[in-house]
């Protein structure tokens, strides 16, 4: 494990990061990540260097969660364990009423040289505007 800083990261290239509310989560294993994955040679294409998928899990359990998925080198999986990165987007998602704890909304964003160009949030419950397919038609 190691610490990612956000303006090394996002700094003088093009990501989409996408968030999910946890990972082997039903519509988030099922569509959210697998139509990354699918669309990544399309989204790369577009001038994208790189596709991450966050979640506020564990890097072992993003790990596991990405080879399940067989996701290889077209989406990379980041743990934000602790959720600090989501509440400091102000996109946290309160899902202890479902036993869930604090998690992240469902959102997608284009980050251009650490400036976020697009973004897109789902209504809670909806996956609309944060799939993979709306980020290419945006891109």
């Amino acid at each position: 494990m190691e610490e990612v800083s956000t303006t090394a990261f996002f700094g003088d290239r093009k990501v989409v990061l996408f968030s999910v509310p946890g990972a082997f989560t039903p519509t988030c294993s099922v569509q959210h990540l697998p139509g990354f994955v699918q669309n990544a040679d399309a989204i790369k294409a577009k001038g994208v260097d790189e596709i991450v998928c966050i979640a506020v899990n564990d890097a072992f359990v993003m790990d596991a969660w990405g080879k399940s998925q067989n996701t290889g080198d077209s989406v990379t999986l980041l743990a934000d364990g602790n959720g600090e990165f989501t509440q400091a987007l102000g996109l946290g998602l309160d899902g202890t009423g479902f036993g869930l704890g604090q998690r992240s909304q469902r959102f997608a964003m284009v980050v251009e040289n650490g400036t976020v160009a697009h973004l897109a949030v789902e209504e809670a419950g909806a996956f609309e505007v944060s799939s993979a397919e709306r980020i290419l038609a945006v891109l």
